[in-house]
């Protein structure tokens, strides 16, 4: 096992949370409300999934390379990494090593979640939501078993509640990302809810049957909203210290959603749908109230 020294950490982990501030949007400002070490656990966590994100988009590793490959390697230096023994030469394995030593993380969720960024070399379509319900599993509920080994929790329902967390915040992506998704030649939302609906990609995308649309989008955010739902324990399982960044995380993606289901048109017609600044503040300024007031223990 290789042990990095204490300077070689602190610059990794620098690194890592320089990563998450630039990249990461929706989630930089909830995890500044983790404690230490969970804060900088999922600094490493998130620089490790950006990475692997902008090996499948081309913009990381030898662009002669196709993009299957660059994952291979990749998949081969995680395993080292995850095993004690990280490559040199990049700042991301010596804090992922360290990570996953700290907290037992198990390596076949990393190993799933690269067989999500796999499926997204290739252009195809799900023909049913049990078939994207899968790559959900793989590409976001990988990411919350992940997230609750670090903060901790009391009950193992967690885990079952952290995989339809993860599920419900994927929908979410899915649908606010249609239309770039759709200019790349990737649709996730299932075949068989389009023919359902008797529309196909280009009537959505080009909103040519209105009411038909609507119907169709509106059921794809009431399907989200039942995994927001059936999650809802999840925030009474885990450490109570680390609960005000999944509320966060939660709020400001359930807020996407609702803006979805209130426009949902928006979703093909707009740019990408957003919270602004002052929506994300507010969850923050809640949020921090939330940490701040609530004694441990505390239901919520």
């Amino acid at each position: 096992m290789t042990v990095a020294s204490a300077d070689q950490l602190h610059s990794a982990f620098a690194h890592c949370r320089g990563v998450t501030r630039e990249r990461a949007r929706n989630f930089y400002y909830g995890l500044k409300l983790l404690p230490e070490p969970q804060r900088s656990a999922l600094y490493a966590i998130y620089a490790w999934m950006r990475r692997a994100d902008d090996l499948v988009d081309g913009e990381a590793g030898d662009q002669s390379i196709p993009a299957p490959e660059r994952l291979d390697a990749f998949r081969a230096e995680t395993s080292r990494a995850l095993s004690g023994d990280p490559p040199e030469g990049d700042p991301i394995w010596p804090a992922l090593a360290h990570v996953a030593a700290e907290f037992n993380l198990q390596p076949r969720h990393f190993e799933d979640m690269l067989a999500g960024q796999f499926d997204d070399t290739e252009d195809h379509t799900y023909e049913t939501f049990e078939d994207l319900k899968t790559y959900c599993y793989r590409v976001a509920s990988t990411v919350g078993l992940v997230c609750i080994e670090i903060w901790g929790y009391t009950d193992p329902a967690a885990r079952t509640h952290a995989i339809d967390r993860g599920i419900a915040f994927q929908l979410t992506n899915i649908l606010r990302d249609f239309r770039e998704d759709f200019a790349e030649g990737r649709v996730y939302l299932p075949s068989d809810d389009f023919a359902e609906h008797g529309i196909t990609h280009h009537d959505l995308i080009d909103w040519t049957q209105p009411e038909r649309c609507r119907a169709f989008l509106l059921q794809q955010v009431e399907r989200a909203t039942t995994f927001y739902d059936r999650s809802a324990p999840l925030d009474e399982l885990i450490t109570p210290e680390c609960v005000p960044t999944l509320w966060a995380m939660t709020a400001i993606y359930r807020g996407l959603l609702e803006k979805m289901r209130t426009h949902p048109e928006r979703v093909v017609t707009e740019e990408r749908i957003r919270l602004s600044a002052m929506e994300k503040g507010l969850i923050a300024l809640r949020a921090k109230w939330f940490r701040t007031s609530r004694p441990p223990g505390a239901s919520t």
